[in-house]
C-alpha cells in the first residue's frame, strides 16, 4: 500500500495579531487511518451470523465506518490545530471554518479542508519596573477609631432588658400583628412574637414610629402604606392596617463595656477586645493602602505601554462589561456618572475600560511569564477551602463543584496570579510611604483638577481592578 499524502497546513494570512491557516487533510490519509482502525478492531468484533474475528472488513466498514470516520476527522482537526499552534502563543481560542462537503468527506470522496484562524499574543517590552515611582498612603489607627468601633460593637451586642412604662425610640418591643388590605388578610402579613426595635427601620415606613408610647398589654392599629418599589408587586403602593398587640417592652441595657461584658463575648478582658478591634482596623487600612498603591501602579503601567491588543480579547471583555451595564440599568443601579448618556457614548467609554483591562492583563501575564511566577495547586486549594468555609454544612458540595468545573478553578487562580505579580512588582518599583489621615486614606484619590468624565471613568476602572 502506498503511503498516504500527509496533512498540509499553510499560513494564508498574517495581519497584525491575526493568523489564518488553510488546512488540508487528504482523503487518502483519512481512509488509511480508517483501514487501520478497522484492522485493529476486527479480531474483537462480534456480530450475529459471523464467527468471532471473521466479520468481513466490508461489513465492519458499513456498520461502524461512519462513527469511526467521525472520530478520525475530529482527531485530524485537533492534531492540525495543535500543530498550527505549536510555535505560537495564542491569545484566543482558534476558530474553524469548514470548506469541505462533510458528506463527501465522510464517504472518502473528498479531502477535509478547513480554515483555522486565531489571534496571537502581542510582542512588547515591559517598562523597567525600577523606573516607576508611586506614593503609598498609610494611616495609623487612632485610639478614637478603636473606641468608636468598641462603642458600635457594644451597641450591637448590648441586648435589651424588660422595662416598665412606654416604649421610646431605641426600645425593643415583642409584638403579635395581623395585617389587612381592604379588610382582607394577606400572605406574609402576620407574625407572633416579632421583635421590633423602634428606629431600626427594618419594617415598612411608619410601622415602628407608631409604636412609640405603647406599653405592654396595649393593642394598636397601625396604618401604613407599602412603598411603591416594594419587592412584592401585589403589595407595592397599597395601604394596609396592622392589628398589633404589644406583649413586652424592653429598653437597651445600660452600662459601659467592661471586662465582664468582654468575657460574655468570649474574650479574656476588655483590653483583648480592643486589641482585636485594632488589628481588624489595621488590616482595613493595609488593604486600602495597597489598593491605592496598586491603582497608581496600574495607572502608570497603562500610561507607559502602547501595544496592539487582540481584538477578540477586547471584544469579549467589552461584552462582559456591557452585559453588566445593561443588567444594572434594568435594575435601576446604573452608575450616576452614566445617567443621561447615549448608548454610543457609554459604549465608547466602556470600550476604553475594556482595552485598559486587557492591556494590563497582558502586561501582568508577560511580567509573570518572564520572571517564572506561578500559582501552585496548593495555593489554589487553600483559596477554594476558604470559600467553602463560607458555606457551613455545604463544604463538600463546594469542593465537588470545583472538581467538576475547571473554569471555576481558573477563576480562583487568576486573581491569585495577579496579586502574586503585583507583589513582585511592588518589590522592584520605587515606593514612598506617605502618612495621611484616615479620611484621606479612604477618600477618592482623584486630583481635584480631573474632569468629571475622566474622574468617573478612572474610578469605574479602578473599581473593576480592586
Amino acid at each position: 500500500m502506498s503511503k498516504a499524502r500527509l496533512m498540509q497546513l499553510t499560513e494564508s494570512r498574517s495581519e497584525g495579531l491575526l493568523r489564518v491557516y488553510d488546512v488540508v487533510v487528504p482523503a487518502a490519509e483519512l481512509q488509511q487511518k480508517l483501514n487501520a482502525k478497522i484492522a485493529e478492531v476486527q479480531p474483537q468484533v462480534r456480530i450475529n451470523g459471523f464467527r468471532p474475528g471473521k466479520v468481513p472488513v466490508s461489513h465492519i466498514r458499513k456498520v461502524y465506518g461512519p462513527g469511526m470516520m467521525q472520530d478520525i476527522i475530529n482527531e485530524a482537526v485537533q492534531s492540525s490545530t495543535k500543530e498550527g499552534l505549536a510555535s505560537l502563543r495564542p491569545a484566543s481560542e482558534p476558530a474553524l471554518d469548514l470548506k469541505s462537503d462533510m458528506t463527501k468527506v465522510m464517504a472518502g470522496g473528498e479531502d477535509l479542508k478547513f480554515e483555522l484562524s486565531l489571534e496571537v499574543m502581542p510582542e512588547f517590552e515591559p517598562t523597567d519596573l525600577k523606573s516607576i515611582k508611586i506614593t503609598r498612603p498609610t494611616a495609623a489607627v487612632s485610639d478614637e477609631q478603636v473606641n468608636e468601633a468598641l462603642n458600635e460593637l457594644a451597641k450591637a451586642q448590648r441586648g435589651f432588658e424588660d422595662k416598665s412604662g412606654a416604649a421610646a425610640d431605641g426600645d425593643q418591643l415583642v409584638i403579635d400583628f395581623l395585617g389587612r388590605i381592604d379588610g382582607e388578610a394577606f400572605d406574609g402579613g402576620a407574625a407572633n412574637d416579632a421583635e421590633v426595635v423602634i428606629g431600626a427601620n427594618r419594617f415598612i415606613p411608619g410601622f415602628e414610629e407608631q409604636l412609640v408610647g405603647a406599653k405592654a398589654g396595649d393593642e394598636r392599629t397601625l396604618k401604613v402604606s407599602f412603598p411603591d418599589d416594594y419587592p412584592a408587586a401585589g403589595l407595592a403602593g397599597k395601604a394596609a392596617e396592622f392589628e398589633t398587640k404589644i406583649k413586652t417592652v424592653r429598653g437597651p441595657k445600660q452600662g459601659e463595656p467592661d471586662d465582664e461584658w468582654a468575657k460574655q463575648l468570649g474574650f479574656d478582658n476588655l483590653a483583648a477586645i480592643k486589641d482585636a478591634l485594632k488589628e481588624r482596623i489595621e488590616n482595613d487600612h493595609k488593604q486600602q493602602s495597597r489598593a491605592k498603591a496598586k491603582r497608581q501602579l496600574f495607572d502608570q503601567l497603562d500610561e507607559t505601554h502602547d501595544f496592539e491588543l487582540p481584538p477578540r480579547m477586547v471584544e469579549a471583555e467589552f461584552n462582559q462589561i456591557w452585559r453588566q451595564i445593561e443588567q444594572d440599568r434594568e435594575q435601576g443601579r446604573l452608575d450616576p456618572s452614566d445617567e443621561g448618556k447615549t448608548d454610543d457614548d457609554l459604549k465608547a467609554e466602556y470600550r476604553e475600560i475594556a482595552e485598559r483591562r486587557v492591556r494590563l492583563g497582558l502586561l501582568l501575564a508577560e511580567i509573570g511569564r518572564r520572571h517564572k511566577l506561578e500559582v501552585s495547586d496548593e495555593e489554589v486549594g487553600r483559596a477554594i477551602a476558604a470559600q467553602a468555609r463560607n458555606f457551613p454544612g455545604q463544604e463538600q458540595q463546594v469542593f465537588e463543584a470545583y472538581r467538576r468545573n475547571p473554569q471555576l478553578v481558573a477563576q480562583v487562580r487568576a486573581p491569585l496570579y495577579e496579586e502574586k505579580v503585583v507583589d513582585y512588582m511592588m518589590e522592584l518599583i520605587d515606593v514612598t510611604n506617605q502618612t495621611v489621615t484616615k479620611d484621606e486614606l479612604f477618600a477618592d484619590d482623584e486630583p481635584p483638577t480631573a474632569t468629571p468624565a475622566k474622574k468617573a471613568k478612572k474610578t469605574k476602572a479602578a473599581k473593576a481592578e480592586d
